[in-house]
């Protein structure tokens, strides 16, 4: 084929097959997502789990045409990735440091024993290794983001990431909920709540909701933790992608490839801890971050099939169960005794 009749094929495409209805699909329902978390009993959700829960929705009743999945590709994937580097804006090295070295050994050591432990259970209990991975990585690090990003190297099917998400989801929310309640009951100062809140729940908005419940210092504190754990996404992904290629490349010869939006995402968190970026600017990219995070997780509900989710069974859920219940009780008692 010509050069000439290439270019003549290109040009007479049908516009559904650009990019732009997929990602305008999953654009509005992320927007619809940020006004449904304006409902009394929503607000404590994510916008990005709320957009995820829609996504699913509309995608197994309503369905998704086919001109719109290259767009819907492009947000799952392309532009998450570049959400998580984004990410980095919102931490810097001086922000983890101000929790002290046993804050940070206590943090990072329940992120490694959670993680490896999780999927040693997964493999105990007969669950898919990619959904066990991403089990591991969003209730050790931080929810959602983690398991996209863990998702980058791992490409499991999207009804994985959904059913992982769900998962982990359901489990942070009952922590956010209960853990405040326990504050008392284990005798933990404002300080050792808020680090505890930020080494065991899931994601960033439920420490903050957990952790201010309990005061200005915990929620203070809490949000430094559970940022630190957010920095540590990033080794986590490059090893992770590392172990997987060379595994891969023993089989088959290849290279391995490297993560790059991990080591992205490591620069902007040193360039931001370097330069003063004027708070309004700040706030612009926090919500930037969330708004493309948003959509990209949207786009991963609209590729998602409910019936293949029920054929996972229980053992997955079982799984993050115990997940949840171990990183929740070594971080207390690593606390209780070093902290």
């Amino acid at each position: 084929m010509s050069i000439a009749s290439s270019q003549t094929q290109i040009l007479h495409k049908p516009f559904g097959s650009s990019l732009l209805p997929g990602i305008m699909i999953a654009g509005l329902t992320a927007v619809a997502a940020y006004q449904l978390r304006q409902l009394p009993g929503l607000a404590v959700l994510s916008p990005m789990i709320i957009a995820v829960a829609i996504g699913i929705l509309y995608a197994n009743i309503v369905g998704m045409p086919d001109h719109a999945k290259p767009g819907i590709t492009f947000c799952q994937k392309s532009l998450l990735r570049f959400a998580i580097v984004l990410l980095g804006f919102q931490l810097t090295l001086t922000q983890v440091s101000t929790i002290g070295a046993s804050g940070i050994a206590i943090i990072a050591t329940v992120l490694i024993l959670t993680f490896v432990l999780t999927m040693l259970l997964g493999r105990a209990l007969g669950v898919e290794k990619n959904l066990a991975c991403l089990i591991a990585a969003g209730t050790s690090i931080c929810g959602a983001s983690a398991i996209v990003a863990t998702n980058a190297v791992v490409r499991a099917r999207e009804e994985h990431v959904a059913y992982s998400v769900a998962s982990i989801t359901l489990f942070g929310t009952i922590a956010m909920l209960g853990l405040p309640f326990l504050a008392p009951v284990f005798g933990l100062s404002d300080h050792d709540f808020g680090i505890w809140a930020g080494a065991s729940i899931h994601e960033v908005a439920q420490v903050v909701g957990a952790a201010f419940q309990n005061g200005q210092v915990s929620g203070e504190i809490g949000t430094v933790s559970k940022l630190t754990r957010v920095v540590m996404l990033a080794p986590v992904v490059l090893a992770l992608g590392f172990f997987i290629s060379r595994q891969a490349g023993a089989q088959s010869g290849a290279k391995a490839t490297i993560p790059w939006f991990a080591l992205w995402f490591l620069a902007v968190v040193v360039l931001n801890s370097l330069i003063t970026i004027p708070a309004e600017v700040r706030q612009a990219l926090a919500l930037t971050t969330t708004a493309l995070l948003s959509t990209g997780l949207a786009a991963l509900g609209l590729q998602t099939n409910i019936a293949a989710l029920r054929k996972e069974g229980m053992r997955p859920l079982l799984l993050a169960l115990f997940s949840f219940l171990f990183i929740a009780s070594s971080s207390l008692t690593l606390i209780k005794l070093f902290a």
